[in-house]
């Protein structure tokens, strides 16, 4: 490794829980602003706008600016933009997300180019994924903004998204462009704007695949915390290895005072 310049963290599971500070990470997160570190919020988090996080982790007293956030319908946002200009676009998503879709044309009826999933919640009813697979047999290209199979909350693990796109995608015969992690694209994003190097860079996330070894993969180095939907049987299941492992976001700046 070059020496550590630059830090991306996943937020749910890693700083907070039901958006609930995790022990520790507030304290963790004061650190490693007042070590200089570049750093960056990659979140999957589809239920809230960059905006919306920014504000509820700062009344928990996080020191996070929106500037500092950057999120799979932002990404997604970016891809549409480039992809399908003036595409007529279906959103499925839990929570209000189009502030940060700017530029999107979304439409409740007629021809649909692009189907677009966000978080699941209660609309992942079958009549809506129903609608959906309509869309996709009349040729709707398919964009999801992340495949995560479940997430943690106060009460236990919660499905997501990829639980309902594993079965669209086989129904309909398609494959969705997955915008927010693990897509490389979105780790991509997170350096530029940090001016960082891949090899300069520490990738925190609870998801072994999705965060962690998508990142390594990127270059970047994987850090896996056993907080959020951690589990030992996918961490040790899992198709790689993490180079380190803590057991909270609390202990990531002595392990970064280690490594530089």
């Amino acid at each position: 490794m070059k020496r550590i310049r630059a830090v991306l963290v996943d937020i749910d599971g890693v700083l907070t829980v039901s958006w609930k500070a995790l022990p520790g990470a507030v304290a963790a997160m004061r650190r490693l602003r007042a070590s200089g570190l570049g750093l960056v919020l990659l979140t999957n988090t589809t239920s809230r706008t960059r905006a919306s996080i920014a504000a509820r982790l700062s009344d928990l007293g996080f020191p996070v600016v929106e500037q500092d956030v950057l999120t799979a319908p932002a990404a997604t946002a970016a891809y549409l933009s480039e992809h399908f200009p003036g595409a007529r676009c279906v959103l499925l998503n839990s929570g209000d997300v189009r502030d940060d879709l700017p530029g999107a044309t979304f439409v409740d009826e007629g021809e649909v180019d692009v189907v677009v999933l966000g978080g699941a919640g209660p609309e992942f009813d079958y009549q809506a994924l129903n609608r959906i697979f309509g869309h996709l047999q009349r040729g709707a290209r398919l964009v999801s903004m992340h495949r995560n199979l479940y997430w943690r909350t106060e009460g236990g693990l919660d499905l997501d998204t990829g639980a309902f796109l594993e079965g669209l995608e086989k129904a309909a015969g398609t494959r969705a462009e997955v915008t927010g992690k693990p897509a490389p694209a979105f780790f991509e994003s997170a350096l530029a704007q940090l001016g960082a190097d891949p090899a300069e860079t520490l990738m925190i996330g609870d998801d072994i695949e999705t965060d962690v070894l998508a990142a390594q993969r990127c270059g970047i180095t994987g850090v896996l915390v056993k907080t959020g939907k951690y589990a030992p049987e996918t961490h040790h299941g899992a198709s790689g290895a993490p180079d380190h492992v803590l057991d909270s976001f609390a202990d990531l700046p002595d392990l970064i005072g280690r490594l530089r």
